[in-house]
């Protein structure tokens, strides 16, 4: 199908689509530049970061060391797996109640349903402060607990308004059709509702996910034991702020090729998700966000 264009346009001439292919190839390289050189330090051989000043575009012995050393059972080690227990729990638990609310609010004549929706939209306009959320956490106990990480954010005001109004543009003929033949909200949701809400759902997902594993701020404010730092904390303290990360083993490689090996795990499961979901990106996000 060949593509049309509006009269006042005009098609483009060869000139101007090759100043877009040019301008699109350039865009490109800025951003993959800066990454592969990440990539190619935190494999770099310590003579090759000596030698070329601490960043290496490409290295003449390519080597895992650094991440040998970093994922030995040390702070790393940990970190991930902090990181990846709450990113995998707090993203259920944010799903499902998420799901139970947005479906909740999406059903007309709900008892209740439009002061609490007004009262949600409130707390997005107007979102809590630093030390109210931190007087919260410490006055139900969370202080020093992995639940600080994943409660306090358990929904998520945009995502919430997405699903809702991704639920509200279901045919209420559908439902009714349902409820006619014996069917119950738990049913209809579960049997109807979800089944036609895979593009949406991994779309909040990944948003969840996402946020869940780029936590680190509040670690640093709610915990006093670094051992349950997240990756993302870890990151920040080894890397921007220049902590040394051999206090577990003898790290012999460059404190260059360290701190990179450390970005690379740190982004390297968030970059490998995106591709898999990103063709329920339009699907899922827009249609939920036109009729909210």
């Amino acid at each position: 199908m060949r593509a049309t264009y509006p009269a006042w346009q005009g098609k483009p001439g060869p000139g101007l689509r090759l100043a877009k292919a040019v301008a699109l190839v350039v865009i490109v390289l800025l951003v993959l530049f800066p990454l592969w050189t990440v990539v190619a330090t935190s494999l770099a051989s310590p003579q090759d970061v000596i030698a070329n000043g601490g960043w290496v575009v490409w290295p003449e012995r390519f080597t895992f060391g650094a991440y040998s050393e970093i994922l030995d059972g040390g702070v790393v080690t940990r970190a991930l797996l902090v990181s990846g227990g709450v990113t995998v729990i707090g993203t259920a638990l944010s799903l499902v109640c998420t799901v139970g609310l947005a479906y909740a609010l999406s059903r007309p004549h709900v008892y209740g349903g439009r002061p609490m929706l007004l009262l949600i939209l409130f707390t997005f306009l107007f979102p809590p402060g630093m030390i109210p959320l931190f007087l919260v956490v410490r006055t139900t106990g969370l202080f020093d607990s992995y639940a600080a990480l994943v409660l306090p954010f358990l929904i998520n005001v945009f995502n919430l308004i997405v699903l809702r109004g991704f639920f509200q543009s279901i045919p209420a003929e559908l439902l009714e059709a349902a409820r006619i033949d014996g069917a119950g909200e738990l049913t209809m949701l579960w049997r109807i509702v979800l089944p036609l809400s895979k593009a949406v759902l991994a779309v909040v997902s990944l948003f969840y996910a996402v946020a869940y594993w780029n936590r680190f701020f509040e670690a640093i404010i709610y915990f006093n034991d670094q051992t349950k730092w997240p990756i993302g904390t870890v990151l920040r303290q080894y890397v921007t702020g220049g902590a040394d990360l051999s206090g577990d083993s003898t790290v012999t490689s460059a404190p260059q090729s360290t701190q990179m090996a450390v970005v690379v795990l740190a982004v390297a499961p968030i970059v490998c998700i995106y591709p898999l979901l990103q063709r329920y990106f339009v699907k899922g996000v827009l249609t939920g966000a036109v009729k909210a």
